[in-house]
């Protein structure tokens, strides 16, 4: 299979693979490769090269900046790179109001 994502067959859930994130907004961007894609992304080229070798997660900071040169939104975004889990936040074990 070409695709980027792989499915997994015995839990049939998609696995995390950051390139299909990478290759998506490259080719969205229409840029030659990772070096023009970490101009693009005001990151170090070793940044780019870091996540696709899964030696760096893609962290907040460069979702915001994806979506703000992509126009793409943040969940779609996430979705790109395999990540279908859902954020909640539970106020109350978050926050002790007793302190």
């Amino acid at each position: 299979m070409t695709n980027s994502i792989h499915l997994d067959i015995e839990s049939k859930e998609l696995k995390y693979d950051p390139d299909h994130l990478l290759d998506t907004i490259k080719k969205n961007l229409h840029l030659k490769n990772d070096a023009a894609l970490s101009r693009a992304l005001e990151v170090a080229p070793p940044v780019v090269s870091k996540i696709r070798h899964r030696h760096l997660p893609v962290g907040a900071t460069l979702l915001i900046r994806m979506n703000e040169i992509s126009g793409m939104e943040i969940k779609e975004l996430r979705n790109l790179m395999g990540d279908r889990r859902k954020k909640f936040i539970n106020h109350d074990l978050a926050f002790d109001k007793n302190n």
